[in-house]
């Protein structure tokens, strides 16, 4: 990506999860668009820990970083799912802030407005959700059990509305058959 490339919003919202009830982005999808190798951003925050408290930013444990796929080893030396060489850093909204702060190059401040939009946009989708929700459960409680094509129209609504499950990546490479 070059210097003024700015990725945009919905890529972004694609990065970020939902770990331990926290809407993050992990280390390597903010170095990423911060523009700067993913060992430089775990740098700058070892370097500036004091900047980034517990509601900042988090170091996933062994079976989250397994759970998300996002083991680090090195194949060459370590076994393939073993000894994690670096568990990865969750850093919330106000994390990904710091992390541009404490980096200080021209894309990783262009991109935390962006990032920190995406966090919003996000936000406002879920509170879009609940109105939605409640407007459905107000209509629901006035249709009588004899309108059942109503009933349905609802139904159909809420399985639209309903958050998909957590995305499952598929792991790369050969995968033998089961059993």
């Amino acid at each position: 990506m070059s210097e003024t490339e700015i990725v945009p919003l919905e890529t972004i919202q694609s990065c970020i999860l939902v770990l331990r009830g926290v809407r993050v982005m992990l280390d390597a999808d903010l170095a990423n668009l911060y523009g700067v190798p993913t060992r430089r951003l775990n740098e700058q925050v070892k370097r500036n820990r004091k900047r980034f408290p517990e509601d900042f930013m988090f170091q996933l444990t062994r079976a989250e970083a397994r759970e998300l796929g996002r083991l680090r080893s090195q194949n060459a030396t370590l076994k393939r799912g073993e000894h994690i060489k670096h568990l990865p850093f969750a850093f919330t909204e106000h994390g990904a802030i710091m992390a541009a702060n404490v980096i200080s190059s021209a894309r990783a401040v262009a991109m935390s407005v962006v990032v920190v939009r995406a966090f919003v946009r996000l936000r406002q989708l879920v509170v879009n959700h609940k109105a939605i929700a409640a407007k459905l459960a107000e209509l629901e409680s006035r249709v009588g059990a004899h309108d059942e094509q109503l009933a349905a129209v609802i139904e159909a609504i809420r399985q639209l509305t309903a958050p998909e499950g957590p995305r499952h990546r598929r792991k790369i490479g050969f995968q033998p058959p089961p059993g």
